[in-house]
């Protein structure tokens, strides 16, 4: 974890290091989808030669390029830019999914993945209640804990809420779009998705 990753925390930066893990071996060059200011990107290029970052926030997009580093920021919408099918070794997405069709998102992530390479998503759902109020009740509590003790970091991107899926939906549209991605529900109200592409 970096400096600037330890005196920030939220959420999503949380669950930084469950993106970071994931990352293959040798990849070359990663692409991080809904980049906002750049954190991420900043970290995965710390093990990847090549680092695009882009989002559709141009405030976002104009801290990012403060940076003192050659992460290249992309000012665009992620669905429709002429990225080039299968050239990235990674594809990392940080509470980004919600902000578009789930569907289109995983599609178009799936199909700029070279074979071999690896998309980790950290992910926003929607409870499903009353079934998901006691998992809630102790993210409340573990969310306190953590704002006390380490504060709370408000990132400048939008917000989206509530997401349009619930936890149940993005299980089943990764076991389908996805086929043998590794799914999983984390207790500070996000989901993960791992998933390598076949080589063939």
């Amino acid at each position: 974890m970096t400096e600037e990753n330890g005196r920030r925390w939220n959420h999503n930066i949380h669950y930084h290091p469950r993106i970071l893990r994931a990352i293959p071996d040798g990849a070359q060059h990663a692409l991080d989808v809904g980049c906002g200011e750049g954190m991420l990107a900043r970290e995965i290029r710390r093990s990847v030669p090549r680092v695009t970052g882009i989002d559709l926030h141009a405030p976002s997009i104009d801290q990012a390029r403060e940076h003192p580093d050659d992460v290249g920021y992309v000012l665009g919408d992620f669905l429709t830019h002429p990225f080039e099918p299968a050239s990235f070794d990674v594809i990392a997405s940080v509470a980004t999914l919600h902000h578009m069709d789930a569907v289109t998102g995983l599609t178009r992530m799936r199909d700029l993945l070279r074979p071999g390479g690896v998309l980790a998503v950290v992910g926003l759902a929607r409870s499903t209640m009353p079934a998901d109020l006691p998992r809630d009740l102790a993210a409340v509590a573990v969310s306190t804990f953590h704002r006390a003790t380490k504060g709370k970091w408000e990132h400048p991107s939008p917000m989206v809420w509530p997401p349009p899926a619930t936890y149940r939906q993005m299980r089943a549209l990764a076991a389908e779009v996805l086929p043998g991605s590794r799914y999983r529900r984390h207790l500070l109200l996000r989901y993960s998705i791992v998933w390598r592409k076949p080589q063939n």
